[in-house]
């Protein structure tokens, strides 16, 4: 390497002793902290009155001199850039707070049904009160077809004894939740005008009787409907006589079918279980 050029190099490197160091480099003075090179071609000396030793450097040790504020540099930033975060990491953030549910809140879950399905209605009645409503009925009565049987299923009666003519259903209707009973059973009885409740039946019960003629044939029929709970339980019961034409009185309908209606509600609330004596 030209001796020019390590004492270029070597004027980066300055140990100081008392003073800053300066290199004299005629007819300009540098420091050697700034490391300029003069450009008057002049051997490099010390001041007399400062200390500075000054020695040639390899030309590898010069560059990495050259190159360590730029990497400091670099680390700085580096760390800087990637120093703590101040945000929380997405692993470990925070849950956040959800609201206690208020005690007033509707619950979510469905309430279980009292009666979830509908009991067998043709054991529902004793076969007394068969034999008595219905005289000449089998006991056994006849099941309706139903679209679905776990909801709505009804037993008929019917029978001609003599001149005497008697038709008995029971019907066990089940719904969703009490309400949907309630409702169901309100607009039932506001089509069933006339009649009134029954005490003592159910949670609400109601009757009504109503008499028909068609070709001087007289029919009167007995409706009781009763809600308990979740189910409705609807009774209908009518009768005539074919010989006189008449129809059996208000009173021996209504009170016939209020006792069909007690053993079905008595049969729904029991499991099904129905009178058999």
């Amino acid at each position: 390497m030209p001796e020019r050029t390590r004492r270029r190099a070597a004027a980066y490197v300055c140990v100081t002793v008392r003073a800053p160091c300066e290199l004299a480099l005629p007819p300009h003075r540098e420091s050697c902290e700034t490391g300029r090179p003069s450009a008057v071609r002049t051997p490099l000396r010390t001041v007399p009155h400062e200390k500075c030793a000054v020695r040639p450097l390899p030309l590898p040790l010069t560059l990495a001199a050259r190159l360590a504020p730029v990497a400091v540099l670099a680390v700085t930033g580096w760390a800087l850039s990637s120093g703590p975060q101040t945000t929380p990491a997405a692993g470990h953030r925070a849950a956040p707070e959800t609201a206690a549910p208020s005690p007033s809140a509707p619950a979510t879950r469905a309430a279980a049904k009292t009666y979830p399905t509908a009991p067998a209605p043709c054991a529902s009645l004793a076969k007394k009160t068969l034999a008595s409503l219905v005289p000449g009925a089998r006991p056994a009565g006849k099941e309706i077809p139903s679209t679905d049987t776990e909801l709505r299923r009804t037993c008929s009666w019917n029978a001609l004894k003599g001149y005497e003519y008697r038709w008995l259903d029971v019907s066990y209707e089940i719904l969703r939740t009490d309400e949907a009973a309630r409702a169901s059973y309100a607009e039932r009885v506001a089509d069933k005008s006339g009649g009134g409740e029954v005490p003592g039946l159910g949670d609400a019960a109601y009757s009504v009787v109503n008499l028909t003629t068609e070709e001087k044939q007289q029919t009167r029929e007995g409706t009781v409907l009763v809600r308990a709970a979740n189910a409705l339980v609807v009774i209908t019961y009518n009768g005539s006589d074919f010989e006189s034409r008449d129809a059996p009185g208000s009173d021996t309908v209504n009170k016939g079918a209020i006792k069909a209606a007690k053993e079905a509600v008595t049969a729904l609330t029991d499991g099904g279980a129905g009178g058999t004596g």
